[in-house]
């Protein structure tokens, strides 16, 4: 029945019996009730609650606006999602190119969204209901909270919050945070005070961003460089972010104050980690798993992805210097109870399309459930934002028992043929043997039963680069655990008898990654017998410390100069590297490295180059089990992917 799914239309509202609703939520996806679809769930989490909740899913921002007025005056507030991926990543390529395409969106169309919903659907909310209180979420308001770098405008931008017509910013993950502001505003909907009053009733929520009209910190406060100190000078932006990244990886937060363009925002600390019935609370919610009967007939991409997978944590102690996710969802790890996660694999056996196989056990990080610091007093007082970095933390415990059990158990249950790991492994976790090899049997217990049993094939890892130097940019583990990994990986295929294949992802243009170094990765992956698929050129995205090197040309935590690649030729010359071995590349790349003094490199990848080009393509013939006698350009498919390997709405996250 179409009231299995909240109400998207002033007909369903009216089919429950509902003369006003408490809250309406727009979005920039496409309505997908599904707990990886941000929107579903902060209208799950409030109707539980028993607020009247409606989402208005992509709605028309060109027209008369009457997507933004069908539903009428909410009692407590306005939401504002703009999608579960940032709009600006969703659609530009690392090139400022348009895509053609939005996986959020039914049957892929782009143009479905402007550019930052932010700031488009909450001017419109604000110009059509200026007494209601608008609250901002999800992935683009949390990396847009304070000052920030725009790649797409090349410009240092103010917190979103001075630059949108919303009142408050929830960041983060928003389940406890908008339960508490819908609560507060419950208590003065019969009030007759103004918007703006009500709005100073929400001044101290944990995990929002607030106006302030001056700084009044506390002792313990942060108070950041002024924006306009960082348009100024690049430093104060580099040196702001060292404190912003801390703080929102500290179990115990301070808040942090930001004078801009005359007014100050005020960033409140946020709340602790959610414990495992917190976690299962918001997953066990009543979704229907399927996107709304509006779309019966259109497929929307970014479902297909997911539609049989199960999150069974969040957060990501990885800290890599490229990623949002702990800006978004912490490092401290919140992971699902068993009995949680079993529930939901029930409910996607009894889908109508199952066959058998689910898509992915994973997270953020595939194989991080239940991983937590060994004394957490420890845990307690670390600002550090990674537990990987440049080691692993001798606190953390690293046992993949728990995620054993948990395969096992799925796999149990009556319907499943298979459960797959689709989400990024952490080889580097599966090689901590721990203190005195504490972790050693268990954790290669774990690599034998996944490469035998979880991998359709391919399994996907992230060394990212081979160069020393720019993996310690990155926070990412020396190239030689991959080298020890992939013995691992072979060993294990051998000794059984299979025949699988370890794709490796890996960025160019990354802050610290000059020509020399790419040649070097090149070379490297060559001596691998790898023939690249799975890469990116890197995309400098709001809130990351490879960003602020972007912008600034200078490490956050050292304010010492990073070399970063900004001229489009030598991007696209690094770039280059990955493809080597492609005719067309050879006699640029040869010149270029004879020119760097690198006639070594040279010679190792391009010396007998027609004899490797041409078995590298039969490697590939045979890994896509096709005869390439039969593809008379067997690179055209193949070059689609290298241009569309994201960590957007074509990839997974890892």
């Amino acid at each position: 029945m179409i009231t299995d799914w909240l109400p998207t239309s002033a007909k369903e509202v009216q089919m429950r019996g509902w003369e006003q609703l408490d809250v309406i939520m727009f979005s920039g996806d496409a309505y997908v009730d599904h707990p990886s679809f941000g929107a579903a769930v902060i209208g799950r989490v409030l109707e539980a609650e028993g607020y009247r909740v409606a989402i208005v899913p992509q709605p028309n921002w060109r027209d008369d606006l009457r997507d933004f007025r069908k539903l009428g005056r909410p009692r407590l507030f306005f939401g504002v999602s703009p999608g579960a991926m940032d709009s600006m990543v969703n659609h530009y390529t690392a090139a400022r190119r348009r895509r053609s395409d939005d996986a959020y969106t039914p049957d892929g169309r782009a143009g479905q969204r402007p550019d930052m919903p932010s700031i488009v659907y909450s001017r419109i909310l604000r110009e059509l209901w200026p007494d209601v209180p608008i609250v901002l979420g999800g992935i683009e308001a949390s990396l847009r909270r304070l000052s920030y770098y725009d790649y797409w405008e090349d410009r240092l931008r103010p917190s979103l919050l001075t630059e949108c017509d919303a009142d408050l910013i929830c960041y983060g993950m928003g389940e406890k945070t908008m339960t508490e502001i819908a609560r507060r505003l419950e208590t003065l909907a019969d009030s007759p005070m103004e918007r703006e009053a009500r709005i100073e009733a929400l001044a101290d929520i944990p995990q929002t961003v607030v106006r302030r009209a001056r700084i009044e910190a506390s002792a313990n406060d942060i108070v950041l460089h002024s924006y306009e100190e960082c348009l100024r000078d690049r430093r104060c932006q580099a040196d702001n972010f060292r404190h912003i990244e801390e703080e929102s990886n500290k179990w115990h937060a301070e808040r942090i104050w930001q004078a801009s363009e005359g007014g100050v925002v005020l960033v409140n600390v946020p709340y602790p980690p959610l414990t495992t019935e917190e976690v299962d609370r918001s997953f066990d919610l009543p979704y229907t798993r399927m996107p709304h009967p509006r779309y019966n007939g259109k497929r929307i991409p970014a479902y297909e992805m997911i539609r049989h997978s199960i999150c069974m944590h969040r957060g990501c102690f990885g800290g890599c210097s490229f990623c949002t996710i702990s800006a978004h969802q912490g490092k401290f790890i919140a992971s699902r109870s068993k009995e949680s996660i079993l529930r939901e694999a029930e409910q996607v056996t009894k889908m109508p399309d199952f066959k058998g196989y689910i898509s992915d056990l994973g997270g953020p990080s595939a194989n991080m459930y239940r991983m937590r610091g060994k004394d957490l007093k420890l845990c307690e007082k670390c600002k550090k934002p990674s537990c990987l970095a440049p080691g692993v933390c001798p606190n953390l415990n690293a046992d993949h028992r728990p995620l054993l059990e948990i395969y096992k158990a799925v796999d149990a249950l009556p319907g499943v043929k298979k459960s797959f790991i689709g989400s990024g492994v952490r080889y580097d976790l599966i090689l901590n043997d721990g203190k005195e090899g504490e972790f050693h049997d268990v954790n290669m217990k774990y690599a034998e039963e996944l490469i035998c049993h979880h991998v359709s094939g391919r399994l996907k890892v992230a060394p990212e680069h081979t160069n020393p130097e720019v993996l310690k940019v990155m926070r990412k583990p020396p190239f030689e655990l991959f080298h020890r990994f992939k013995a691992l990986f072979d060993e294990i295929n051998r000794k059984h008898g299979l025949r699988q294949q370890i794709i490796p992802y890996f960025i160019s243009s990354h802050p610290g990654s000059t020509e020399v170094a790419m040649a070097e990765l090149a070379a490297e992956t060559k001596s691998l017998d790898f023939q690249l698929e799975q890469v990116q050129d890197f995309t400098p995205t709001p809130m990351t410390v490879s960003t602020e090197i972007y912008y600034s040309g200078v490490h956050p935590y050292t304010l010492q100069p990073c070399y970063c690649a900004h001229n489009p030729v030598e991007k696209q010359r690094q770039r280059a590297y990955f493809f080597w071995y492609q005719k067309e590349n050879v006699p640029a790349l040869r010149a270029s490295l004879l020119k760097l003094g690198r006639k070594d490199l040279a010679d190792r990848l391009f010396r007998s180059a027609g004899q490797a080009y041409r078995r590298q393509q039969d490697d590939y013939g045979q890994w896509k089990g096709r005869d390439i006698g039969h593809n008379p350009n067997p690179n055209k498919n193949r070059d689609i992917g290298h241009e569309k390997r994201d960590r957007g709405p074509r990839s997974k996250k890892r």
